[in-house]
């Protein structure tokens, strides 16, 4: 008996609906607050409708609708209005994969199984990379399924284009992890949709390339560098000057406004790439904390993969075995290269996963029927026994990420706080309290506090030398926070840390000023936090 269609658009949105009530929505980093802070013109001059590197078309809608309607989630609800149809799509193409070898009460309690242990992170933990990769790969396998269906090719194509527009490297990496799944279900027909989505890829980047400006395009430079200091740990620090090491001790902490100081020649100079160092000392550590990740979080999917190998291995004479085989390679491999060479976040972690788990399931369901049938039954088995521990660590995942958030926010208000009711805060923490937050939150709880946020990968942003020049008359990074420094109205909440760099940046930069400034904490303060201080700023 088939599915009824309009089961595979209720099954799920309830079980997105009931993960979101009873488990609640965190966000895995800063990144999706500091997206709504942009868009919102809490971190601008005023609302961001171009964020450059990422949400092509989707920035000036939003925008247009926050400065419309303030109060309504309007970045929280496209995204997860994406992903239930990438959810959609994913549950119709595994839905007709089990049709011939399942019963329909087994094809339920399987659909329902699957997300349960494989796919219910995506909503629980957000992040906004998870969309486009899941959007992009769901639309191939389903315009695959279906081929030659021209409605089928258009729904595909329309997926990875919102996905692309979203992020373009993830909705690629889609493509690519769908690649074997639609290979199985339509071989040669499937040509088609996989070509248009690397015509229209090919087309976007030549598109950005063309159309980016000047500093569009350092902003695109210094975005990479970043990440490979940060994020990846591709580059061997060796500063030769006092001055590469205050910019590369800011790259560090995230601070990357001031372009005289953090260029493309600081990492040229200060940061090479040194390939022995990094297969010596950091891609073991790497490879280590990979491998640790993958059996931690993920051992329910891992174990669904392995039952299948194990099946497959025991049937010799199983069609296009070999191609099943490399399959296995390829994507392990790519696991590793992602994990090692660059890195595996959760975000690109499980989403990977999924469409290994489901080529899998559709190579196993192109066989004839019987030549895997007890596949099936062990798979239906392991789902269950790990649904028990997997459920045990994701309510204790949920009770942490809880109790972060509740730290988090806490910490926002009291640094918004002494900013007052229409003053500025200018600080190198707020973004550190965005991670755990509800995808749907407010970044400043309403207030009509602006932030001039000095860490975070959005201070390379085009919008925030504009933000300086309209607070001050200036874009110069120093010369801005000199100014803002002698205003009353403004309130410096800092790190210890992102003090201490703040007061090597404008001693650097007082050899031509007149007057020297040094920020100093504030003395009797009775801050509920430790590691973050308000401070005043001391002339000499």
């Amino acid at each position: 008996m088939n599915l009824p269609r309009l089961s595979l658009l209720v099954l799920p949105l309830l079980l997105l609906l009931v993960s979101g009530l009873g488990l609640g929505c965190f966000s895995e980093t800063n990144d999706d607050l500091t997206i709504v802070a942009l868009l919102r013109g809490v971190s601008a001059a005023a609302p961001v409708e171009n964020l450059h590197l990422y949400f092509h078309g989707y920035a000036v809608v939003l925008s247009q609708l926050y400065s419309a309607y303030p109060l309504v989630p309007w970045y929280a609800l496209t995204l997860y209005g994406l992903l239930y149809a990438a959810t959609v799509l994913t549950f119709a193409v595994l839905e007709q994969v089990l049709r011939p070898q399942l019963s329909l009460g087994q094809r339920l309690i399987f659909l329902v199984l699957f997300f349960a242990v494989a796919w219910l992170e995506h909503g629980f933990w957000f992040n906004y990379v998870r969309v486009p990769l899941l959007l992009a790969g769901a639309g191939i396998l389903f315009a695959a399924q279906r081929a030659p269906a021209r409605w089928a090719l258009l729904v595909g194509l329309l997926a990875f284009a919102l996905a692309w527009l979203i992020r373009p490297s993830a909705a690629v990496l889609g493509l690519i992890a769908a690649l074997p799944g639609a290979w199985w279900l339509a071989r040669r027909q499937a040509l088609p949709v996989v070509g248009g989505a690397v015509a229209w890829a090919m087309l976007g980047a030549l598109w950005l390339n063309l159309t980016w400006t000047p500093e569009e395009a350092r902003f695109r430079r210094l975005d990479v560098l970043k990440s490979n200091i940060n994020d990846y740990q591709l580059y061997h620090q060796q500063p030769r000057t006092s001055t590469d090491s205050l910019g590369l001790a800011e790259v560090r902490h995230w601070m990357l406004g001031d372009s005289s100081l953090v260029n493309a020649a600081l990492f040229t100079r200060a940061a090479p790439l040194d390939i022995p160092y990094f297969l010596q000392q950091t891609a073991p550590e790497k490879l280590l904390v990979l491998l640790q990740q993958l059996g931690r979080d993920y051992f329910p999917v891992l174990l669904a993969l392995l039952a299948v190998a194990y099946h497959v291995r025991r049937q010799p004479g199983l069609q296009y075995r070999h191609e099943f085989w490399f399959v296995q390679l390829a994507f392990a491999g790519l696991l590793l290269a992602l994990g090692v060479v660059l890195k595996l976040p959760p975000r690109l972690a499980l989403p990977l996963l999924n469409f290994w788990l489901l080529a899998n399931l559709i190579y196993v369901g192109q066989q004839t029927r019987g030549a895997l049938g007890q596949v099936w039954g062990v798979l239906g088995v392991v789902l269950v026994l790990a649904a028990g521990p997997y459920a045990y660590k994701t309510w204790h995942r949920r009770t942490m990420l809880g109790q972060e958030r509740r730290t988090n926010e806490a910490l926002r208000r009291e640094l918004l706080r002494p900013a007052g009711v229409a003053g500025l805060l200018v600080s190198d923490a707020v973004e550190l309290t965005y991670k755990s937050s509800s995808p749907f939150a407010d970044p400043v709880f309403g207030s009509p506090v602006q932030v001039l946020s000095l860490m975070g990968w959005q201070t390379l942003d085009p919008s925030q030398p504009v933000f300086r020049q309209q607070l001050t008359g200036t874009r110069n990074f120093s010369l801005a926070l000199r100014q803002l420094a002698t205003r009353a109205n403004v309130s410096w909440m800092l790190t210890e840390q992102g003090a201490g760099l703040l007061n090597r940046h404008l001693q650097l930069a007082d050899s031509t000023a007149s007057a020297s400034l040094k920020f100093m904490p504030k003395p009797l303060q009775t801050s509920q936090v430790s590691e973050v201080m308000e401070y005043v700023v001391k002339v000499k």
